[in-house]
């Protein structure tokens, strides 16, 4: 059976209490600043928040604020010059961060800045401070692509192609309409985001490791010096809570689901049986033996990396769903998830907006394609409606002319007047007109239809809805 190392926990955070250990099992399983050190920043911003409400409540002299300061940024200084490091004996970000402060400072000076805070309730607020600070990072990333995929809509104009279900020809549609499709749920992504700041901009700070801090501290005056909005509602729920951070790793999850499907379109239109769009070279690879490939190696790295997204999340709240309050250990294994999530978001999103934004298509090959298929069945269905036909009768007669022309290898304006005739009375000559993309496209002119001048529209509120989305400071 292991033995504990003998050595005293005395130096730690917790120490005093104990006379043995921790053992170097425990030790190594509890270490975790080889993922929280890169919250360094934050603790330290929130380390002179909290020195600043010690001395507006009389625990710190004006001096000795003075001195706190100025020893937290020469260990910001040092941490940034690679001169400070966490050693192997550092259980966390804080406990190297308080020895660092100690070395600089003097442990007299030093161990005030303990007073009135917790471990529990400093690392809940600088995942949030974390997250917020990465969510600004990602939502500009996001309106970069939003702005890539605008600008493909306006080169396509008023290009056609065929629109799919369920994998097969359906109706024509404007290209720029099949990418600004794409568009929205990013922009919907972008106001989620939005919408997540407002509850993650509450502080914890002050929440003590659960029950609030006993020394009179002005938790207001450390959330406005961190640049958040209020101290939480309850000193419990501040600490012991993180759906704060599963809210945003779905929201990572969300954004990766919307790129996949983005990323299947490109792959599947970059084949040579689609032959819809040519890959840049610069966001594309080859093959190690086959000479001729050209490989969607950034799509296909967004539909995988989608997974691990989701995983992230998953991970998440599983680790969450059976926690008593108030705080638990199991907490720590909240930051490794959403980090990933973060980082693989801020490699991913710039790749995938220069795949986008060099994209060239074949507008020639996709019109030839647009009526293929008898994509404008519909419009024969349509145009019996207009002129009186109840719409299950014009289905009937449609399908009917599908099948017909099926069989006789035709399309559906090439029989004559007298096989449309034989197939149904309602058919006549005028019907033809009424059978090409263009008009198929201008009668789709409902609000957010695939007509011209609608998808005009559509690229002028997205447009401005992001623009909007800008203004608030995503």
């Amino acid at each position: 059976m292991p033995k504990a190392s003998g050595e005293s926990s005395t130096g730690a955070l917790w120490g005093a209490r104990f006379t043995d250990g921790p053992s170097a099992e425990l030790a190594a399983l509890s270490r975790s600043t080889q993922f929280d050190w890169q919250l360094y920043p934050y603790d330290i911003a929130g380390s002179k928040a909290h020195a600043k409400a010690l001395s507006a409540a009389g625990y710190l002299s004006s001096l000795e604020l003075e001195r706190m300061l100025e020893a937290l940024d020469e260990l910001r200084s040092r941490i940034d010059a690679g001169e400070f490091v966490p050693l192997e004996s550092d259980e966390d970000v804080h406990f190297a961060l308080e020895r660092g402060l100690v070395e600089i400072a003097g442990a007299e000076l030093g161990g005030k800045l303990r007073a009135g805070r917790s471990r529990n309730d400093q690392i809940a607020t600088l995942v949030r401070l974390y997250l917020l600070d990465h969510a600004s990072r990602i939502s500009t990333l996001v309106v970069h692509l939003v702005d890539a995929i605008v600008s493909q809509a306006e080169v396509a104009g008023e290009a056609p192609m065929p629109g799919r279900t369920h994998m097969q020809h359906a109706q024509p549609v404007l290209l720029a309409h099949h990418l600004l499709a794409y568009a929205w749920p990013l922009v919907r992504n972008l106001e989620r985001l939005r919408d997540w700041r407002v509850r993650a901009s509450f502080s914890p700070y002050g929440g003590g490791a659960l029950a609030g801090n006993g020394f009179g501290l002005d938790v207001k005056l450390v959330a406005q010096e961190l640049g958040l909005s209020e101290p939480s509602e309850n000193s419990m729920d501040a600490t012991a809570s993180r759906d704060v951070v599963a809210e945003f790793a779905y929201i990572a999850a969300q954004l990766g689901i919307d790129l996949s499907r983005f990323a299947e379109d490109i792959i599947i239109w970059a084949t040579k049986e689609f032959g819809f769009v040519r890959l840049h070279d610069a966001y594309s690879t080859g093959s190690s033996i086959m000479p001729q490939k050209k490989n969607p190696d950034i799509a296909e790295l967004a539909r995988g990396k989608t997974g691990r997204l989701i995983g992230n999340l998953a991970g998440l709240l599983a680790t969450f769903k059976g926690l008593p309050l108030a705080y638990d250990r199991d907490l720590q294994e909240d930051k490794e998830p959403v980090f990933d999530s973060v980082v693989t978001l801020e490699v991913l999103l710039p790749a995938f907006t220069g795949m986008i934004a060099t994209l060239e298509f074949d507008t020639a090959r996709m019109a030839r394609l647009a009526p293929a298929g008898f994509a404008l069945a519909t419009d024969v269905a349509d145009w019996l409606v207009r002129k009186g036909v109840p719409f299950r009768d014009a289905h009937e007669v449609s399908g009917a002319l599908v099948s017909f022309c099926e069989r006789e290898g035709l399309e559906l304006d090439e029989p004559t007047d007298e096989q449309y005739a034989s197939l149904s009375p309602l058919l006549t000559s005028e019907l033809r007109a009424s059978l090409t993309v263009e008009a198929s496209l201008a009668a789709r002119s409902s609000p957010g239809g695939t007509a011209p001048a609608r998808v005009r529209e559509q690229i002028s509120a997205l447009t401005q809805r992001v623009r909007s989305l800008d203004k608030a400071e995503l």
